[in-house]
């Protein structure tokens, strides 16, 4: 009697254990909802916001491996930072991660570009026996796309505004006229006539 409570029991559990962790998963996000997670529209060229996102990784602290205006690929990463908690410490084991970008820019219709952002946690792990494991996770948190699409359009204004002060004013159509002008009305009389000053 009490195997069979036993067995009843465990199955039980067993029915229910991978209901909970399929609950605790975060629902996985069609390719459509990934665009539209990691890709972004502005209203400029592609070498501007090319510029841009080159800026705003360096200004995130990004190292760049690789920008390739052409292909519109650009590649950075973090600084490394040690990441072993204390059951890993306990076991021997050392892990270290960084994060990882990548982005890639295109050329739209009517004057228009966009990129595409991809951020990655990696996180390499080693033990003292030689044993080494590395675990990439995609950062799909929609606040991490927000802030980088914020800071982007920040440079695109900023890269604007400073290309359009940089570029040289267009030449006077017309020269500055004379303070007083000399007309003849009648032989041998003149009227001065005299601008108004400009306020």
């Amino acid at each position: 009697m009490m195997r069979n409570i036993a067995a009843v029991f465990v199955a039980g559990l067993l029915f229910v254990a991978p209901s909970q962790s399929e609950a605790k998963k975060k629902p996985q996000l069609t390719p459509m909802e990934l665009q539209a997670l990691q890709s972004h529209e502005y209203e400029t060229s592609k070498e501007v916001l090319f510029a841009s996102v080159v800026s705003v990784f360096q200004d995130l602290g990004y190292q760049l491996e690789n920008a390739d205006m052409p292909s519109g690929f650009i590649t950075a990463s973090s600084a490394t930072q040690n990441k072993t908690n204390f059951l890993e410490a306990f076991a021997g084991q050392r892990s270290s991660g960084n994060t990882r970008a990548t982005a890639f820019v295109e050329a739209m219709p009517n004057k228009m570009a966009r990129v595409r952002l991809n951020f990655l946690n990696s996180k390499s792990s080693s033990s003292a026996y030689g044993q080494q494991s590395k675990n990439d996770k995609p950062i799909l948190d929609p606040l991490t796309y927000k802030v980088a699409w914020d800071k982007i359009d920040e440079a695109i204004f900023v890269r604007n505004a400073t290309n359009a002060s940089a570029q040289p004013g267009t030449p006077a159509t017309a020269t500055a006229s004379p303070a007083a002008i000399s007309v003849p009305v009648t032989p041998g009389t003149s009227v001065t006539v005299v601008n108004p000053p400009k306020n």
